[in-house]
């Protein structure tokens, strides 16, 4: 299973980037073959719709998952639509994250907000 999880920088050991539509970039961990890459978030410079954009590149990646802090509306509903399940976030870096989604002791996302529309993020 592929997870996506928005992070500050290429690597495992940074934390979690608060903002998922805003993230430089998305680990993209497979679990079966414990491969990593990591994909530039092409929505970040988005005058608007960087929700969309982030969460439609995630479902382009094969992501069956995302880790994230939170999620807007719109990002919600491109990962919902694609069926991949959104799991919250832990405080630590991404590699603790991915430890905890493999020991099945991370909750689903349910705290949607309305999203940052015309704010230009965070």
């Amino acid at each position: 299973m592929k997870v996506a999880i928005p992070v500050e920088d290429k690597s495992l050991q940074v934390n979690i980037c608060v903002s998922f539509g805003r993230t430089p970039y998305f680990v993209i961990y497979d679990t079966d073959t414990q491969t990593v890459i990591y994909l530039n978030n092409t929505g970040i410079a988005s005058q608007g719709g960087a929700g969309i954009k982030a969460a439609q590149a995630v479902v382009d990646s094969g992501a069956q998952a995302v880790i994230a802090a939170r999620l807007g509306e719109n990002a919600s509903s491109v990962l919902s639509s694609a069926g991949i399940k959104a799991y919250q976030s832990v405080f630590g870096s991404a590699q603790k994250n991915l430890e905890a989604f493999q020991n099945g002791s991370l909750s689903l996302l349910t705290d949607i907000h309305p999203g940052f529309h015309n704010h230009g993020g965070q």
